[in-house]
């Protein structure tokens, strides 16, 4: 589990592989806390790291992608020098400071608007019509890994406001119209909807 707090940003380094990929990551994660098989949000995706070494800035680390996960995220999208958001997984006792995130992305979303407000950016995001359902006003999402609360939805479109600490430290800054973003929603959400068409 995760709460959406990236907690680094990686750059990828090395791509291997064709159906199935194998990714270098480097980021600034001291490389005696990253196990092997440890669970990272690349972007919002849980992956397993499957080799882990140090570099003068941290650490280098490997994870594989499935054909799965390539096609139904945006990580077949990655090459060499791709901006990621990171994220550890939850230990017992952290704070939680987002909202409760498994790392299985739902689906993808499409950027439609951007709005440079000052140092505040407002995005809207055309979500997959079967996951509107679960998009509320001042509900919860992640986008591409962050955690983010919804200012509005209008059809299909939500909009965000990404506060300038979030613009500068995550991907979502650099966001532009028509990028694809990896969408989870709420798992709150989920369960709620789950539980009206039970009732119906």
């Amino acid at each position: 589990m995760f709460t959406g707090i990236v907690d680094s940003m990686g750059v990828v380094r090395e791509v291997s592989g064709s159906k199935d990929r194998r990714f270098v990551i480097e980021s600034d994660y001291d490389p005696d806390n990253i196990a092997l098989g440890a669970s990272i949000a690349h972007a919002g995706a849980c992956l397993t790291v499957v080799e882990v070494s140090s570099t003068t800035t941290g650490a280098s680390f490997v994870v594989e992608v499935s054909p799965e996960t390539l096609d139904r995220t945006t990580l077949g999208d990655w090459v060499v020098g791709s901006r990621i958001n990171l994220e550890r997984s939850l230990k017992m006792g952290d704070e939680l400071g987002g909202h409760l995130v498994t790392g299985h992305v739902d689906g993808l979303g499409e950027v439609v608007l951007r709005e440079d407000q000052g140092d505040w950016l407002k995005l809207g995001i055309r979500a997959p019509s079967e996951f509107s359902k679960f998009i509320a006003e001042k509900g919860s999402i992640a986008v591409e890994g962050v955690s983010l609360t919804v200012n509005g939805v209008n059809n299909d479109v939500f909009d965000l406001m990404i506060i300038p600490h979030t613009a500068k430290v995550t991907t979502l800054g650099g966001l532009q119209i028509g990028a694809r973003v990896n969408l989870e929603v709420d798992l709150m959400a989920r369960y709620a909807a789950r539980l009206m068409q039970a009732e119906s």
